[in-house]
């Protein structure tokens, strides 16, 4: 039986640097929960749209609640075991800009140059320092505008 994605809000926090919306399959379960836990430490306010299990589930069931969150304020985090999963069908929502990064220049440049609001990860081919790089990376970083502007406004123009 596969389970269905529930929103858990988690650790509310009254100075917070903003809300992070994570979401996994199976696979990306383990940095799941650990990024979590860090990401909360750093400030940031959390909501978790599942799995809460190791048992085998379908990755598109859990790409939908992380968009509906980061489409109203939030930025989210996806992994599964390679991120392919994941970063595509999460690109497939108009709005959302999902970048798979596997080190932290990635992650720093799909904010700063292409104002990715979901940053996606593949448990399976980063170790977790290198996860928690990314995640750092990608929320330490701010769309730089000026020529990138006109190129995003572009990229969500191809959206159907």
């Amino acid at each position: 039986m596969e389970e269905t994605p529930v929103n858990i809000i988690q650790g509310t926090q009254k100075n917070s640097k903003g809300t992070l919306v994570f979401s996994s399959d199976h696979g990306g379960l383990e940095y799941k929960e650990y990024l979590k836990e860090i990401a909360r430490d750093w400030g940031y306010n959390i909501i978790d749209c599942g799995t809460h299990s190791t048992l085998s589930v379908d990755y598109p069931d859990y790409i939908k609640p992380v968009v509906q969150e980061v489409l109203s304020g939030a930025k989210g985090v996806l992994i599964c075991g390679s991120g392919l999963g994941m970063s595509i069908g999460a690109n497939r929502f108009k709005g959302i800009r999902a970048a798979l990064c596997c080190d932290q220049l990635l992650a720093k440049l799909a904010r700063e140059h292409n104002d990715a609001n979901i940053l996606v990860l593949g448990e399976r081919l980063i170790g977790k320092d290198q996860a928690v790089a990314c995640l750092e990376a990608f929320l330490s970083a701010s769309f730089l505008g000026g020529r990138h502007e006109r190129r995003v406004e572009k990229l969500d123009k191809l959206a159907l």
